[in-house]
């Protein structure tokens, strides 16, 4: 809704020359916040992986997958667990990120992990952005995914 999440996408895809596909559920959510967060808090209490809308493009070319979302519930949104749901993650390596007030990256780790595990897929630690572009380009240079 604040648009950080984007931000974050868009300033790791200059500083490493990726595609962004943003990710939408095929029943858009509501644009006031409250409606917004009550409909994440259903779809969490009740395990629904919301359906996506289209598809991502040449999915096979890819072998590093940033996912980015932001923390909700200190979890992942549930359509998170929809592109796993969807996509086969088999010899990837995912690098997640989220856009938090609050909840620091090791909140969500765990989901992410437990996501990709079917694929063994490689999950590299995660990150928060709060804005700062310096401390994103540091946590990218410690992964060795940019100079």
């Amino acid at each position: 809704m604040s648009g950080q999440t984007q931000r974050a996408a868009e300033e790791i895809q200059r500083l490493t020359n990726s595609n962004i596909f943003r990710i939408q559920a095929a029943d858009p959510y509501p644009t006031t916040y409250d409606s917004y967060a009550q409909r994440g808090d259903n779809e969490r209490r009740n395990n629904i992986h919301p359906a996506i809308r289209g598809t991502i493009l040449n999915w096979d070319q890819y072998s590093t997958i940033y996912v980015s979302f932001p923390t909700w519930w200190q979890q992942p949104p549930m359509i998170i667990h929809t592109l796993f749901d969807q996509y086969n993650f088999s010899g990837k390596t995912i690098v997640p990120f989220t856009t938090s007030m609050s909840t620091p990256m090791s909140a969500s780790m765990p989901y992410i992990r437990q996501m990709a595990a079917p694929y063994n897929a490689t999950v590299l630690n995660g990150y928060r952005y709060t804005g700062d572009n310096a401390g994103l380009r540091t946590w990218l240079q410690g992964l060795n995914l940019i100079k």
